[in-house]
């Protein structure tokens, strides 16, 4: 996809027909901000919006990888008055990530769930074609296990935002979002792997 917004109508179309769905959300930011230069929708609220719309089912909210500058000295506050569970980077650092995930799939439980990856959630080392990079991020090894890890659960839609070949002229960002992609087919529910 393009920047985060369009995990907005997405998600609104799925609690059309599924109700409020569980979000498993890797990134950088939160993206839960109200407005940007007067604008209400951008690509730093889309999940502030959600909520408001009753898209969320926000104790099914699990944000990964969550890092970087802010304008507020609780930036997560929102989130976790909402129920959401943030798992900032540095509870991620040099370590699997497979236990989190463990955690994850038992908190969603059967009912639907869409996962949105921001390319930015991973460190710029691996992924700096993208317009909001923070240091100090995930490894592609750590996407792997968040995706994987999701096998099982009744995902309903993902998406895979943010990525900006322009920023990378070695062409890896764009490389790892494809795989990413990849990656989130294959856990889909009733595909089968080997």
């Amino acid at each position: 996809g393009g920047d985060h917004t369009i995990t907005y109508p997405i998600l609104q179309a799925l609690a059309a027909k599924h109700g409020a769905v569980g979000l498993v959300h890797v990134d950088a930011h939160t993206d839960t901000g109200d407005a940007a230069l007067g604008e209400k929708i951008y690509h730093g609220s889309p999940f502030r919006r959600c909520v408001e719309e009753g898209l969320l089912d926000c104790g099914r909210v699990v944000q990964i990888g969550i890092r970087g500058s802010s304008y507020d000295p609780d930036p997560h506050k929102y989130c976790r008055e909402q129920g959401f569970r943030v798992v900032p980077a540095e509870e991620c650092w040099m370590k699997s990530l497979e236990p989190l995930m463990r955690e994850v799939r038992a908190q969603m439980g059967d009912k639907p769930v869409y996962i949105s990856f921001d390319i930015d959630g991973l460190d710029p080392a691996y992924a700096p074609g993208t317009g909001t990079p923070e240091i100090a991020g995930l490894t592609p090894a750590q996407a792997l296990e968040i995706i994987r890890g999701c096998k099982g659960l009744n995902i309903v839609g993902c998406d895979l935002v943010e990525v900006a070949p322009m920023y990378d002229v070695s062409g890896n960002t764009a490389l790892l979002g494809a795989n990413l992609l990849f990656e989130m087919l294959c856990v889909l529910p009733g595909v089968k792997t080997l």
